[in-house]
């Protein structure tokens, strides 16, 4: 079986390379499509979906929140889909960006980056909603003065941990992929 990633950027991809083989099933064979951002997903969007041609294929579209309201980005999204005719398929946000799914876990940022002391973060207040931050990139860059969207995404990936990390899109993402995956009997 085939899961389609439909991707706004590359970091997704490094993020997800990481998280995927501990998430699926061994069977799964995972393919992306990186866009050049999010206008660029949103105006190719159908014409991919309707142009995929491998068999026994269900879609994941990810892309980040960013100051947008979700719920709206949500439709809009389903609606490109649906238009698309492609099913199975799942819709998700990285609220407000992928970065808030790092931050959400910062064991795994604190082993990714060697710095222990990183880990007691996940208790301080500002942290434990990391979904509600404006820009969790400049939060691991105050921590991280080198951190890089790409190389970190790689680095934390991996590293993940959907039981305990604290960003609620995250778990929703992970939740609604084992769904998909279950639902369609890809396991």
């Amino acid at each position: 079986m085939n899961l389609v990633f439909l991707l706004e950027e590359p970091s997704a991809r490094d993020l997800l390379v990481g998280l995927l083989p501990r998430l699926l099933p061994g069977h799964v064979r995972v393919h992306y499509l990186v866009f050049e951002g999010k206008q660029d997903l949103e105006a190719q969007l159908v014409r991919k979906l309707r142009g995929w041609r491998t068999p026994n294929s269900a879609f994941v579209v990810l892309r980040d929140q960013d100051a947008a309201d979700c719920r709206m980005v949500l439709a809009r999204l389903g609606k490109l889909v649906d238009e698309s005719g492609r099913a199975p398929s799942v819709v998700r946000l990285a609220c407000r960006e992928l970065e808030a799914w790092i931050v959400g876990d910062w064991r795994a940022v604190a082993a990714a980056f060697e710095r222990p002391h990183l880990a007691g973060l996940l208790r301080k207040e500002p942290y434990r909603e990391p979904d509600a931050l404006v820009r969790p990139v400049d939060v691991l860059r105050k921590f991280i003065p080198e951190y890089q969207k790409r190389d970190g995404a790689r680095r934390v990936g991996g590293l993940l941990d959907p039981q305990h990390n604290q960003s609620r899109s995250f778990r929703k993402f992970c939740a609604a992929l084992l769904k998909l995956v279950e639902r369609n009997n890809l396991r």
